[in-house]
């Protein structure tokens, strides 16, 4: 008797298309395992990074598919944005939260936030105005308001991976924090901002729906932050109650992974920003929770959070880059492709002005807060900064997705070239002005420079340790330094000594109510076995 003849007709069919789904898989893990070697062996050129390598190993992948199908298809995996949304931003984002040096990122944060939200808003404001502008007066198709907000939207998501692989966290400290901090809150606005226009009915545009659609991002923005604190710090109040360490370093390493993912899904359970809370997730359980666990559970958790971040980020090049050669959507634009290379030349442009528009003007603003020339940010590391946010990645490819295709598929002529254009730009972005970038930050700033008293931080796990708001200086130092500057105008006081009360307050709060309740460094019983400093 054959062995087939136990299975059903439907059952054989079934395990026919599902031995299809495992080659392709099979390929794709075999394209990221291509990805990390060659990546790695390429680590030294100054001109590639691992983003623009698995770009490059995903269209010459595409190219193959390409031929060998006939022309019918590019790609091993059809493309979901709730694959993205819901598997692989996550880990990206929480693993920036947990590994997040807090102390930079608070000493910056009035600078990161003014960069992330409202630099992000003033972007957007000027790419939805420059589309609306650009696109009405060209053949584009039928594209509505909440289209064009949606572009604003989608291409003032900045993509900072690229950077961050060139930028050395322990030599440009503040360019890195800033940078950094600027490109996850500038990711959680733009996905804000992209679902208020989805929900709101823009057909009737008044100052009313103005105000409650400012109203209700600013509720997003607030409630996903708080969201992300109390499950950090239910982790911590839980793992230290119950101490899983005694038992099983497994039960701490997979209760603080699933607790950080459980908070990112109830974050979308609740229609917030998905983004915020898990980022917010990851800074609170570095500062609490991952002084709770053993020694062992934090060098696992560490590298765990990191290895799933890396893994996930080159999946995501990796499918842009075969996707980009997807015959589907090039065929509806190919009756015009002037018009094609047209809307991704604008939409370029309107992102180097909306860049511009907003870094350099509040650089100025932020500087006029910092005391120390240290912490100012000069015209070389304001340039820095710009090209920086220039590249476009992964969260634009999802929401052009969400926006502008259903099930994967796109029919319409302006849907398509709103997709091609996406693509286009997300490839030129990352491989033109990626390339670029290592060289830029040699010439702006010289490594004899980069190394300056802020970089005191180690790069070990032990950078994790950072008191949250922390100044890098012991209170004594702190209040010396603080009371020996010199006076500043009347402006900067004002700007910049609330944030001293603040960090002050805060600290006195920290270590004598949060860290005692919920654990942190210092503050967890010595227990056989428990974590040692």
């Amino acid at each position: 008797m054959e062995s087939g003849s136990f299975f059903p007709e439907s059952l054989r069919m079934l395990t026919t298309h599902d031995h299809a789904s495992v080659v392709s898989m099979n390929l794709f893990v075999a394209l990221l395992c291509a990805c990390i070697i060659i990546g790695h062996l390429l680590e030294e050129n100054r001109w590639m990074n691992e983003s623009i390598t698995a770009l490059a190993i995903g269209l010459c992948t595409g190219v193959v598919i390409l031929l060998t199908s006939g022309g019918k298809s590019s790609r091993l995996l059809v493309f979901s944005e709730e694959l993205f949304f819901i598997y692989l931003l996550p880990p990206i984002i929480f693993n920036a939260g947990f590994q997040v040096k807090k102390k930079q990122f608070f000493r910056n944060f009035i600078t990161i936030m003014l960069f992330g939200a409202v630099g992000t808003l003033i972007s957007f404001g000027i790419i939805s105005l420059g589309a609306i502008h650009f696109f009405q007066k060209m053949n584009v198709g039928t594209l509505k308001l909440g289209d064009y907000l949606a572009i604003g939207a989608i291409f003032s998501a900045t993509d900072s991976v690229c950077t961050l692989q060139v930028l050395n966290q322990d030599e440009t400290p503040l360019l890195y924090s800033l940078v950094f901090g600027e490109g996850v809150v500038n990711d959680a606005t733009s996905v804000v901002l992209f679902n208020a226009i989805q929900n709101f009915d823009l057909s009737h545009i008044n100052s009313g729906v103005a105000l409650e659609l400012i109203g209700n991002f600013l509720y997003l923005f607030v409630a996903s932050t708080l969201l992300g604190v109390v499950a950090g710090l239910l982790s911590a109040y839980i793992i230290k109650k119950l101490y899983f360490g005694r038992h099983s370093t497994d039960r701490e390493v997979a209760l603080m992974i699933l607790m950080a993912y459980l908070s990112y899904m109830l974050a979308e359970l609740f229609y917030l920003s998905a983004i915020l809370t898990v980022f917010f997730c990851g800074i609170v359980m570095s500062h609490y929770t991952w002084h709770n666990v053993t020694e062992s559970s934090r060098v696992t958790t560490k590298h765990a959070f990191a290895t799933l971040s890396f893994v996930a980020e080159i999946f995501i090049f990796l499918y842009v880059g075969m996707d980009a050669l997807d015959i589907e959507k090039w065929k509806i634009v190919s009756g015009s492709p002037g018009t094609s290379i047209g809307v991704s030349s604008i939409i370029l442009g309107l992102v180097l002005v909306g860049r511009a528009a907003f870094v350099f003007p509040l650089s100025f603003l932020s500087n006029l807060t910092k005391n120390s020339p240290y912490e100012k940010v000069d015209l070389k590391q304001q340039i820095t900064i710009w090209w920086a946010g220039l590249m476009r990645g992964a969260v634009s490819v999802a929401l052009a997705y969400n926006q502008f295709t259903r099930l994967g598929h796109t029919h319409l002529q302006g849907n398509a070239v709103m997709i091609t254009s996406t693509i286009t730009v997300v490839l030129f972005s990352t491989v033109v002005f990626g390339l670029m970038t290592k060289p830029i930050v040699r010439i702006f700033l010289p490594s004899s420079k980069q190394i300056n008293t802020l970089s005191s931080e180690p790069s070990t796990p032990k950078s994790l340790t950072t008191p949250l708001l922390g100044n890098g200086q012991e209170d004594t130092e702190a209040n010396a330094s603080f009371n020996n500057v010199t006076r500043p105008t009347s402006l900067r006081m004002l700007l910049s000594i609330p944030s001293h009360t603040v960090h002050h307050y805060w600290r006195k709060f920290d270590d004598g109510f949060m860290r005692p309740v919920f654990g942190g460094r210092g503050f967890v019983p010595f227990v056989p076995g428990s974590p040692t400093e």
